[in-house]
């Protein structure tokens, strides 16, 4: 998705501008997308909330399936539309994103510096005159530090999926024409774990309100028939073509 990410300086990026771009051409090749818990509610309604192993944490990683295979977003279309109502919150940062400094708990603004939403002829200034951030980056920014604090969260819920092993791989099985597609390295909250889990723990999940995550996140598995129902639309497959749907965990 990012092509030349680099750290936002006065001195190098001065002149540059914001254009004013809808597309989503530059996830047109993303088939996952990682999420953050806050937005549950909203994306389980169109997309499959799965987790994935995050190994340079040591944990995992709640995402939203785009497609069924990699290099396929069905969601964008040939116009660089996005064709659901809600965008994922990492998506509509792009061409920004934030990055670690040498100091602790400091970040820095960086942009992908090739992204074609950038210009120096139109669109809004990053800057002013006299150097200092521009109406739109200050936007930017207020953006971006939300985002960190969603993710803080959004780690804290995971590693307590982790802590209490609640976590189990999923299997999932798509009709493809005569053939069956497997999605796999996907986990999901296990129903049998999380039936049994102590009093005293399904209370901790509650009192930190973790609970409707887990049940939006389970609901929205069964959102993989839509992008079945997508792919079979855009690949012109008949209508009545059989499709199964079916998960272990």
């Amino acid at each position: 998705m990012y092509k030349k990410i680099v750290p936002l300086q006065t001195e190098l990026h001065a002149k540059l501008k914001l254009k004013s771009n809808n597309s989503f051409a530059f996830a047109s090749r993303i088939h996952v997308a990682a999420i953050m818990a806050n937005e549950f509610y909203r994306a389980a309604s169109t997309y499959p909330i799965v987790f994935i192993e995050d190994a340079g944490k040591d944990g995992f990683m709640p995402v939203v399936l785009l497609g069924l295979k990699e290099n396929e977003n069905l969601f964008v279309n040939e116009e660089g539309r996005w064709d659901a109502a809600y965008v994922p919150a990492i998506l509509r940062r792009y061409p920004f994103a934030l990055a670690r400094t040498a100091e602790e708990g400091q970040y820095t603004v960086c942009i992908d510096e090739e992204s074609d939403f950038f210009s120096e002829e139109e669109g809004q200034a990053m800057f002013d005159e006299d150097g200092k951030p521009g109406e739109v980056l200050e936007k930017v920014k207020t953006y971006l530090a939300q985002l960190q604090q969603m993710e803080q969260l959004t780690r804290d819920f995971c590693a307590t999926l982790k802590e209490h092993n609640l976590l189990a791989p999923l299997n999932m099985r798509v009709q493809k024409e005569n053939a069956v597609q497997n999605i796999t390295g996907a986990y999901a909250v296990n129903d049998e774990r999380l039936s049994h889990l102590s009093d005293a723990t399904f209370l901790e999940l509650r009192k930190k309100n973790f609970l409707p995550l887990i049940y939006g996140h389970l609901v929205s598995i069964t959102q993989i028939e839509r992008l079945v129902q997508m792919r079979d639309k855009t690949t012109g497959l008949p209508k009545e073509q059989p499709h199964e749907l079916s998960g272990e965990a």
